[in-house]
């Protein structure tokens, strides 16, 4: 008999909590990117404050979605040894501590709020965790990680 796939243990009725939390701060950080890039090219100052909140929201939506991800990832032996699963919350992390430096430089007044470093940070961000969904995607459909059968 074949093995089960690697369950979600952070999950509602069989369905991953970390698989529907994700989008919300994938979303913010995105928005973020954004309205940055309206701020760099218009200095209006509504897009530096647009920036600021979607930042903050994604932030506060990330830690959930990473505390789901911690329970599924330290909670099962199967999916810790899995490099992929390791690569996966590595760069997570490290789009989360990006993010966080992102919030502290986004709290500064002014053009230099958001350009250079906050629009730079802003992109790591979205392209760091595009790789990671990436990731995240691959682990579900190539590894079943968290499907149910």
């Amino acid at each position: 008999m074949a093995e089960d796939n690697p369950k979600a243990l952070a999950s509602v009725r069989g369905h991953p909590v970390h698989a529907f939390l994700v989008p919300f701060p994938f979303v913010c950080f995105v928005g973020t990117l954004l309205t940055d890039l309206a701020y760099w090219k218009t200095n209006d100052v509504m897009w530096e404050i647009f920036s600021d909140w979607l930042l903050l929201g994604g932030l506060v939506m990330a830690a959930f979605a990473v505390l789901a991800g911690l329970v599924d990832f330290l909670g099962n032996r199967r999916v810790r040894t899995m490099r992929i699963a390791r690569l996966h919350v590595t760069g997570n992390v490290l789009a989360m501590i990006l993010a966080v430096v992102n919030a502290f430089v986004h709290s500064r007044d002014g053009y230099t709020a958001i350009v250079p470093t906050g629009l730079t940070l802003s992109f790591l961000v979205v392209l760091l965790l595009s790789v990671t969904g990436w990731i995240g995607k691959t682990m579900v459909y190539r590894h079943r990680v968290g499907v149910t059968d």
